[in-house]
C-alpha cells in the first residue's frame, strides 16, 4: 500500500515549522529523513481513517498555521510530513487545509495583502491597491469596520507577522516600522468613541488601562470578581448569573446560567470551556476591541466560567484575522500563568484551569459552536446535528460550555455589582449593558455601550448620521434591514423581534444613497455563497441560486423581476426550514427584509 502523498518531500524550512510546534520526532516512524515504511495494520490504521494510539489530530490546525506562517503556503510535501507526525490521513488533512481561506495550497509571494471588500469597506474603498511584490486578495469583513477601508498584510518567514492596515489607501511597498510585537491597530479612542464616559461598564478600562500590564488591570478592579466567585462556590456563581438574567450576546440569546448549570450537572468528565472569539459576521468587531483593549478581563471571566462549570481546560478560538488580539491575549495568558492566576491551585483555592489559544483560519461557519468544535478537533468546520447538545456532548465528545467574548466579560460586573444591581440595568427580559458595532455612513463609527432598552435613534445620535439615510442593517448579513423612519425600535431582543427584525450580535450598519441597494444585496448573497460549508443541500444549492437570481434581476425592475423574486422567496423559505445550521437558516433574512421593508426592486 502506497501511503505517500505523491512523491513530494518537505523542505528543511517546512520540517522546521512543524517540529517547532510538535517538538522533534520521537521515533523512526516519525524520523524526518525516513521514507514511508510498511508497518503492522495496527500502526497504519490512520491511513484508512482510524485512530492511532496517540491521537494528536487536534494539532492539525495549529500545524497548518505553522507551515503557512513560515513558508507562506502549504506544499504537498509539507502536508505529508505534518500528516505523518500527527498520524492523520493525508486526504482528510487536504480537505481541512482547503476548507480555510487563509491557507494556500499553491505557491504565492511571502507577502499577502488581504483587502476587505465587504459592506462597510465597499463604500469607502477605491478598489484593490497595486503593491509591487505583494500578492493582493479580496477578503470578506476583517473586523476593522470602524476604520474602513481595511486591509491585513501578512508576511511569511521565520519571524512571520500580520499587520492590520486601515485605511489602506496609499499603502507603500515597505510599510512603516511597527511596534515591538510587529503589530499596530486603531487607537482606543477611535475604536471606542465613548472613551472616558463614566457610564461605561464593559468598556471602562479600554484606553485607560495598559492592556499589557496585569498590575494595572488589578489596580483597576481586576480579579475582584474571581475572588468573589471563589467565595460563592460554583453553584453560587451560577445562581448569580441566572438571577442577573444574562443571555448570550452572540445572537441566540440563550440563558447563560442555564447553559452553565446543564454543563456542570453532566457526570461524564472532563468538562471543557470554549470561548468563541471567531466573530466573522460582517460589521462585527466588538470582541476584537475587548480583547485588544482589556485582555485580562477575558482571562478572568473564562476562569470564572470554568470554575462554575467544572472545566479545567479552556480553549480560546480566536479569529485568524486578529493578529493584535492574538498577541495581547497570548501575553495576558502567559502573565496570568506566571503569576498563579492560571494553572494549578489558582489563588490558593485548589482549583486548576488553563487556557489554550486556537487560531481560526478564515471560515465564517466556525462561528457556529459545533463547527468550531470540529475545527479544534482537526476536522473540517462543518456543523453537527443537534441533539446531542454541546452541554452533553461537545468538544471531544465531552460536556462543553461555549460562550462568546461579550457574554463572558458580562460575568465580571455581575459578580462585582451583584445580580440585583446588574438586572436593574436594561429591561425586564434584556438585562445589563450591550455592545453595538456601528459602521457605514456615520460620523463616528466604533463600538458603543448602551443599556438594553435604548432606541436605535439613541445609538445613531451618538454615532452621528448624515441625511438622508437609505437603510439600516441590524444584526449583520444574517440580520435584517429597517427604514430610516423606524429609529424608535428598542434595542432589545424582544423589541427588535416585535419590530420584525433581529438584534443579532449587535451590528448596526447604515447606508446612504452612495452605495446602491442592489449592490449591497448582491454582496450579502455572495458572502453566504462563499461561506457555506456545503454540507447540506438546502444551503449549498440555495445560496448559489439566491446569488444567481439577484444577479439576473439587478438590472431589471417591476414585472420583469417578479419571477426571480418569487424564486428567491421559495429558495429562502427552503433554506430557512431545512438547513442544518444558522448560516443557511438566516442567509435569506436580509434580502427578504430589503424586498419587503425597503421595496427593493419594486416598480
Amino acid at each position: 500500500m502506497d501511503l505517500r502523498f505523491g512523491d513530494s518531500k518537505p523542505t528543511d524550512e517546512e520540517r522546521a515549522a512543524v517540529d517547532a510546534l510538535l517538538g522533534p520526532p520521537e521515533s523512526a516512524w516519525e524520523a524526518p529523513a525516513g521514507e514511508w515504511v510498511d508497518r503492522s495494520d495496527a500502526d497504519l490504521r490512520w491511513a484508512r481513517g482510524g485512530r492511532a494510539a496517540r491521537d494528536r489530530r487536534d494539532q492539525l490546525l495549529p500545524g497548518l498555521h505553522a507551515i503557512n506562517d513560515r513558508v507562506g503556503w502549504i506544499s504537498e510535501g509539507a502536508l505529508a510530513y505534518l500528516c505523518r507526525r500527527l498520524t492523520v490521513p493525508p486526504a482528510e488533512a487536504y480537505g481541512v487545509a482547503t476548507f480555510y481561506s487563509m491557507f494556500s495550497m499553491r505557491p504565492r509571494p511571502s507577502a499577502v495583502l488581504h483587502v476587505c471588500t465587504d459592506l462597510a469597506c465597499a463604500g469607502a474603498s477605491g478598489g484593490l491597491p497595486d503593491v509591487p511584490g505583494v500578492h493582493v486578495e479580496e477578503s470578506p469583513c476583517l473586523g476593522m469596520c470602524e476604520r474602513a477601508p481595511a486591509a491585513l498584510l501578512v508576511r511569511a518567514g521565520a519571524s512571520a507577522s500580520a499587520t492590520p492596515l486601515a485605511p489602506f489607501r496609499g499603502l507603500a511597498p515597505d510599510p512603516a516600522p511597527r511596534s515591538p510585537e510587529g503589530l499596530e491597530h486603531a487607537e482606543a479612542g477611535q475604536a471606542v468613541p465613548q472613551l472616558g464616559s463614566p457610564d461605561l461598564v464593559l468598556l471602562r478600562r479600554i484606553g485607560t488601562v495598559d492592556p499589557a500590564s496585569l498590575d494595572d488591570y488589578r489596580a483597576h478592579g481586576g480579579y475582584a470578581a474571581l475572588r468573589r466567585a471563589f467565595a460563592l462556590g460554583p453553584a453560587g456563581v451560577i445562581r448569580e448569573v441566572t438571577d442577573a438574567g444574562l443571555v448570550g450576546r452572540g445572537g441566540a440569546a440563550f440563558p447563560t446560567g442555564r447553559k452553565w448549570q446543564a454543563t456542570a450537572a453532566q457526570p461524564d468528565g472532563p468538562h471543557y470551556l470554549v470561548c468563541n472569539a471567531d466573530e466573522s459576521e460582517p460589521g462585527t468587531f466588538k470582541d476584537r476591541v475587548v480583547m485588544e483593549g482589556d485582555p485580562y478581563a477575558l482571562v478572568e471571566s473564562m476562569t470564572i466560567a470554568a470554575y462554575a462549570t467544572g472545566a479545567h481546560h479552556g480553549y480560546l478560538y480566536l479569529r485568524g484575522e486578529y493578529p493584535t488580539a492574538l498577541a495581547r491575549m497570548s501575553h495576558a495568558i502567559e502573565q496570568a500563568r506566571a503569576r498563579g492566576l492560571l494553572g494549578d491551585d489558582i489563588l490558593g483555592q485548589g482549583f486548576s484551569f488553563d487556557i489554550e489559544i486556537r487560531r481560526g483560519a478564515g471560515a465564517y461557519i466556525c462561528g457556529e459552536e459545533t463547527a468550531l468544535f470540529q475545527s479544534i478537533e482537526g476536522y473540517r468546520g462543518e456543523p453537527r446535528s443537534k441533539p446531542p447538545f454541546p452541554v452533553e456532548k461537545g468538544l471531544f465528545g465531552k460536556p462543553t460550555a461555549a460562550n462568546n467574548v461579550e457574554t463572558l466579560v458580562n460575568v465580571l460586573p455581575i459578580l462585582t455589582l451583584g445580580a440585583p444591581a446588574y438586572a436593574a440595568v436594561g429591561t425586564g427580559r434584556s438585562t445589563g449593558p450591550k455592545l453595538f458595532c456601528v459602521s457605514g455612513a456615520v460620523e463616528r463609527p466604533g463600538v458603543y455601550e448602551l443599556p438594553f432598552g435604548a432606541t436605535l435613534g439613541d445609538l445613531l445620535a451618538l454615532a452621528g448620521t448624515p441625511n438622508p439615510l437609505r437603510a439600516i442593517l441590524l444584526g449583520g448579513a444574517a440580520g435584517g434591514f429597517v427604514r430610516p423612519d423606524e429609529l424608535d425600535i428598542p434595542l432589545t431582543f424582544e423589541g427588535t423581534r416585535e419590530a420584525g427584525t433581529t438584534l443579532g450580535s449587535g451590528v448596526v450598519m447604515t447606508f446612504d444613497d452612495t452605495l446602491p441597494l442592489p449592490r449591497i444585496l448582491l454582496r450579502i448573497a455572495q458572502f453566504f455563497r462563499e461561506e457555506s460549508c456545503g454540507q447540506c443541500v438546502p444551503c449549498r444549492v440555495g445560496t448559489v441560486r439566491q446569488q444567481e437570481a439577484l444577479e439576473r434581476i439587478a438590472a431589471r425592475e417591476g414585472i420583469a423581476a417578479d419571477d426571480d423574486i418569487a424564486l428567491l422567496r421559495e429558495v429562502g423559505r427552503t433554506m430557512r426550514d431545512a438547513s442544518i445550521c444558522g448560516l443557511g437558516q438566516t442567509a435569506w433574512n436580509a434580502i427578504e427584509s430589503a424586498i419587503d421593508r425597503l421595496g427593493a426592486y419594486a416598480s
